[in-house]
């Protein structure tokens, strides 16, 4: 039987020391790569204008992830799903967020935020409920936060398995933190140049920080995802590559970056479903005005084989229609539906 592996950390105290520990950097905040220095724990907000308290939009079983995350959607009421919690706020200032009303649209408090204890209950609902796993969707900047929950939620019987869902605009040492807590990683490597990093997202140097946080996790959990006999997730590393019109993104560099550094056998989910989102449409990001084309998405599959990658999932071109995005969050479509699995 899998056993999450903050349970044994929570036995032996370690989860206690390290939610202290991650806590006590909130008094200076330095606990992703903006590296801000204010006092959270005074309420004091920079950079993702979030306070000691954490922000959580909304949380519902999803079924639009990756199929080793979200398994088969059986229907309202249902077991299933991925048990995501959406974080407000955040780190990066992407232009194409599908999700800017939580992201960006929120106001310094704007919306209250919820108790230890609370979020807490909130992990507890989504088991009950019958979800796979937990998906905390943008954590990094409440990651002591949401540690804080999880401990207390173990006691009451939490033992479901904990998804890392990030920008990848994450610190090293946080993620040294981490280990043992989270049993996967599910990182969004975004660019391969710091320009359009700044330009699309505000990321001052995400190439460095976002490969050295993928390179710690890959550390952590290496390159083989482990499922159960169900097909599901259970521990690993899986890295998401959203594919930009005018290939923005710069997935070749990526690509070959994960293969050199990491290894060609680590699991990839190569994502279709970009829209003009939030900003967008905006004059300025013209470049980021349209769909992907065909021709774009065929070349992202020709880099695929060339540099031997094995495992992973690529959804279809047809995930990008804006059907796909719900921003009530309320029971999403399935955009990973018919992707096309290249593990061999």
């Amino acid at each position: 039987m899998f056993e999450p592996s903050y349970l044994s950390l929570l036995r032996s105290g370690e989860l206690r020391r390290r939610a202290a520990l991650l806590d006590a950097r909130l008094e200076a905040c330095d606990i992703c790569p903006w590296d801000c220095r204010v006092n959270r724990r005074e309420g004091q907000t920079k950079v993702c204008l979030s306070g000691y308290l954490p922000v959580v939009a909304a949380w519902t079983p999803h079924f639009g992830e990756e199929p080793a995350l979200s398994g088969s959607h059986l229907g309202k009421g249902k077991a299933g799903g991925t048990g995501n919690v959406f974080l407000g706020h955040c780190n990066l200032r992407c232009a194409y967020c599908q999700n800017f009303q939580i992201s960006q649209g929120l106001k310094r408090g704007q919306k209250p935020g919820m108790s230890f204890e609370e979020l807490a209950g909130v992990l507890l609902e989504l088991q009950q409920r019958g979800c796979h796993n937990i998906g905390f969707v943008s954590p990094t900047h409440f990651v002591p936060q949401i540690v804080r929950a999880v401990e207390l939620a173990a006691k009451r019987g939490l033992r479901l398995p904990l998804v890392y869902n990030t920008n990848a605009y994450d610190e090293v040492s946080v993620l040294r933190l981490l280990e043992g807590i989270f049993d996967i990683y599910l990182p969004d490597m975004k660019y391969s140049d710091d320009e359009a990093a700044w330009e699309y997202s505000k990321a001052p140097r995400y190439v460095e920080h976002s490969r050295a946080a993928v390179a710690e996790m890959y550390r952590q959990m290496g390159d083989e995802l482990l499922l159960d006999e169900q097909g599901l997730a259970r521990r690993g590393l899986i890295i998401r590559l959203l594919i930009l019109p005018n290939d923005l993104a710069g997935l070749r560099e990526t690509l070959e970056w994960i293969r050199g550094a990491l290894s060609p056998r680590v699991t990839l989910s190569v994502m279709t479903q970009y829209f003009p989102a939030g900003r967008a449409t905006e004059e300025r990001f013209a470049l980021l005005g349209r769909r992907i084309r065909a021709s774009e998405y065929e070349k992202v599959l020709g880099w695929l084989e060339e540099l031997g990658f094995e495992n992973g999932w690529v959804q279809p071109l047809e995930a990008q229609a804006p059907d796909y995005y719900r921003p009530d969050f309320g029971d999403p479509s399935m955009p990973f539906a018919d992707a096309r699995d290249f593990m061999p």
